[in-house]
């Protein structure tokens, strides 16, 4: 029987994403910087597969997930894509939303620690990819917003699920229903980052973490993830596939029909017609 075996970075071919390995550290940057970094379809295989060598490669120890440029760590799914795409269309959205919900899972179960560098905005999936790492160290011009319920979307491939183990129940309720800015000096009281650092010094913060990351046991490394993981686990099997579900149904709501179309229209969302079209 022939076992999986890592390839090197550059036998790689990619489009949407950079991936990079040196020592025993692999970086991965999402590269998309004209659209801020924005989640499409082609990037979730392409992050399928850059993850799925990191967890194979034996000589790596710690993955970094960041994004191109200083505007955008990622704002989520590209929303002209689902436009284009999905909306209208349950089971195109059915299809996008499982290689979400892959990578999460890929991410959380790659046997290695994770760091997200956060470079710039966080906003949406943006941020449940940096919740689906393990450790996190932002700029401190960072701003993080989950923008589901303002937008025609429930952030349900994570933050749903984890913000309340992660910053409390009443924070997570006021994230997800107020849809705000929260700074990075905020982010990192909440816990929703480990560390906040000057924006020159974020690579220098980065590298000092992954030392430490690089610097003990990997069996034990990865067995202690795998018991970090439990609340995680249990939260996410429970409502994922439903979450799934509904949200390729919801896909034909007119309300996310009204979000994604002043999304594209660079409006506002007209709340008070949809308000008044329900009355």
């Amino acid at each position: 029987m022939e076992f999986p075996t890592a390839r090197a970075a550059d036998t790689f071919s990619f489009s949407t994403i950079r991936y990079h390995k040196v020592g025993h550290r692999a970086t991965i940057t999402l590269n998309r910087p004209a659209v801020l970094n924005a989640v499409n379809f082609p990037m979730l295989r392409e992050l399928r597969e850059a993850i799925e060598d990191v967890s194979w490669d034996d000589t790596i120890r710690v993955l970094v997930l960041t994004g191109e440029g200083e505007r955008a760590f990622c704002t989520g799914a590209d929303l002209k894509e689902q436009k284009e795409f999905c909306l209208d269309a349950p089971d195109a959205y059915w299809k996008w939303m499982g290689a979400f919900i892959e990578v999460h899972e890929k991410l959380r179960n790659i046997g290695k620690p994770t760091v997200a560098r956060l470079n710039g905005m966080v906003v949406g999936g943006g941020n449940e990819m940096n919740m689906s790492c393990d450790l996190a160290v932002a700029a401190d011009d960072v701003i993080i917003r989950q923008v589901g319920a303002a937008r025609g979307s429930v952030a349900a491939a994570g933050a749903t699920q984890w913000l309340p183990i992660m910053v409390g129940d009443r924070r997570a309720r006021e994230i997800l229903m107020l849809c705000e800015e929260i700074p990075a000096a905020k982010a990192l009281e909440w816990g929703l980052v480990n560390q906040v650092v000057p924006r020159a010094d974020l690579d220098e913060a980065v590298d000092a973490m992954c030392v430490k990351l690089i610097n003990k046991l990997p069996e034990c490394m990865r067995y202690t993830k795998q018991q970090l993981n439990y609340w995680r686990e249990v939260s996410w099997q429970q409502t994922i596939g439903h979450a799934r579900e509904w949200l390729s149904i919801h896909n034909t709501a007119a309300e996310v029909r009204e979000g994604i179309n002043a999304f594209v229209q660079k409006r506002p969302v007209d709340y008070k017609k949809l308000i008044e079209k329900r009355g």
